[in-house]
């Protein structure tokens, strides 16, 4: 009897489970967080709010960043619209307690894939793509003298607190046998206002991050960020691990930014190449891609045309990266590991078959 009480009360849990990310015999997806976002209209995304170049809210309450233009190709995936998008700004402590209670679809966050998030016995996220290869760095004065890690001896260093930044910190000076006294802090805004009081001689961060924050001191050419790399940091959007079939909607958006950059789809040309491939049956990958033939919208859920949708609303993954954070932006950030994969970097999407 008690066998068959477990079973009952676990009838529920199974025919939930069997709704979530699975086909119906028509063909269609059966999503609950994709059919609660379409019945509600529009995507909540969880961004940082402030953070130049990733995710920034400007004087007219508008969002920009390379974190903002993610969550914008996804809601121009789902309705053919990138303002159909809510945005919450969340700090590092908040960030996964929002994702996983549903309070946002889509945590799109300078987030690092890590193990102990991806597990299910940890976080239980499901990240998307990597959209930006970073490593940690430590940010000093100037006037400080401090050239390498070991000048922090002793001295006092600014951290986030909740962050894989705390742990990478700890973990590196742990392998040089220096001792420093971290002074830890639960938003990026205290952190940031601590070293520009004075109250420790460095702060440490993701380096994108640290050359983000230094455009807003009163005189960024006054600190300089050191050449020491304390980890690899992959940033990733991420959603809930219990929807696969979100979170590959979210996953072949991404790779939809970064395919339309190796094969010269641009925002300017989408139109065009959408005609080129209807104007001819030959050009298989095109049709295929731009959801002029096949079903790959359906397979995830989205309008056929959803990859046009995307490029039209923000361009390819290159242009987000150019506008938002590239050298011919306020950041100057080169793409290094973020160039596409046949020009030495890391960007590669898989195959749109």
């Amino acid at each position: 009897m008690a066998l068959l009480r477990r079973l009952a009360a676990a009838l529920p849990l199974l025919a939930s489970l069997a709704l979530v990310g699975c086909a119906s015999d028509d063909g269609t997806i059966q999503s609950q967080k994709l059919s609660a976002i379409k019945a509600r209209g529009s995507l909540i995304c969880g961004v940082d709010g402030k953070s130049p170049g990733f995710s920034f809210v400007g004087p007219d309450g508008s969002y920009s960043g390379l974190d903002v233009d993610v969550c914008k190709a996804v809601a121009a995936a789902l309705f053919g619209d990138p303002t159909k998008v809510d945005f919450r700004d969340l700090n590092s402590s908040e960030r996964f307690a929002a994702l996983a209670s549903g309070e946002v679809d889509l945590l799109s966050r300078n987030t690092t894939y890590t193990l102990s998030r991806d597990a299910a016995g940890g976080n239980g996220l499901s990240f998307a793509p990597t959209v930006f290869y970073d490593g940690q760095g430590v940010m000093v004065p100037n006037a400080s003298g401090i050239k390498t890690l070991k000048d922090l001896a002793g001295k006092p260093i600014c951290v986030e607190t909740g962050t894989t930044t705390e742990l990478n910190l700890a973990d590196r000076m742990r392998e040089l046998n220096t001792a420093y006294t971290p002074l830890k802090f639960q938003t990026g805004d205290q952190t940031y206002a601590a070293y520009l009081q004075g109250r420790c001689v460095a702060v440490t961060s993701d380096r994108s991050q640290l050359a983000a924050k230094r455009t807003s001191f009163p005189d960024p050419a006054a600190h300089t960020v050191l050449p020491d790399v304390l980890s690899k940091e992959p940033l990733s959007p991420a959603t809930v691990n219990a929807d696969p079939a979100w979170a590959d909607a979210v996953r072949w958006t991404v790779y939809a930014l970064m395919q339309a950059e190796e094969i010269g789809i641009t925002q300017a040309n989408v139109d065009a190449k959408v005609a080129e491939a209807k104007a001819s049956t030959n050009l298989a990958d095109l049709r295929r891609f731009l959801g002029v033939e096949g079903d790959f919208g359906q397979q995830l859920g989205l309008p056929a045309n959803f990859v046009v949708q995307v490029v039209k609303a923000v361009g390819n993954y290159g242009e987000i990266f150019e506008r938002n954070v590239g050298t011919g932006s306020p950041l100057k950030i080169e793409r290094g590991l973020n160039r596409q994969w046949k020009q030495g970097g890391l960007i590669y999407s898989p195959p749109f078959r």
